[in-house]
């Protein structure tokens, strides 16, 4: 399945797309490098254009990141994007046995992966950072997207699949917060133009 059919099948179809994805053989470098590594791009890219070339504008006054600064922005950004998907994968697979799943790092890593590609998607908000809230409310529907995959890549009960999400959930807000304070400190203060 090509890169555009994959996003689309697990944002418009996620129930039926997860059995799929469980059964398709993969490893950690072939996700990174046909999946995350090209989604993670958007919200980056996004970013950067919106912040240094387009920039926020407010009651007449506009302001850029400088140019350095936002390519800068960009690179950590991705990077730490893609270590967030990482991260996401061992605690779903370190919290599996609590919830009763089956530990299993590929199917970890699957779930991290997929799950991320709404919030991936709504980064294109970014060009317009007015517009960067509806990036925030498209990665809202990531936690479906994770609250649907948990039974079948983790095979926990569904009906512990709810606190098993909350318990991820709560992990990648604070993995989200760490990666916007990270920033924040390679971010200088816009210039005024």
């Amino acid at each position: 399945m090509n890169l555009v059919e994959r996003v689309q099948s697990i944002l418009l179809k996620p129930k039926a797309t997860w059995p799929e994805i469980d059964a398709e053989p993969a490893d950690a470098a072939s996700l990174y490098k046909n999946y995350v590594m090209i989604l993670a791009l958007i919200p980056a890219v996004a970013s950067f254009i919106g912040l240094s070339l387009i920039g926020i504008g407010a009651f007449g006054v506009s302001f850029r990141v400088p140019i350095v600064s936002g390519l800068a922005n960009m690179v950590v950004g991705y990077v730490l994007s893609l270590v967030m998907v990482f991260v996401l994968a061992l605690i779903i697979d370190a919290m599996a046995p609590t919830f009763e799943g089956t530990r299993s790092q590929i199917g970890a890593l699957k779930l991290s992966a997929y799950a991320s590609t709404a919030a991936f998607v709504g980064g294109i908000f970014s060009l317009l950072p007015s517009l960067s809230v509806l990036g925030a409310l498209a990665a809202l529907y990531g936690v479906y997207l994770l609250y649907t995959g948990l039974p079948v890549l983790m095979k926990c009960p569904p009906d512990k699949a709810i606190a098993y999400t909350a318990v991820v959930v709560v992990c990648a807000i604070v993995g989200g917060f760490i990666i916007a304070w990270v920033l924040a400190l390679l971010t200088p203060s816009p210039v005024r133009i």
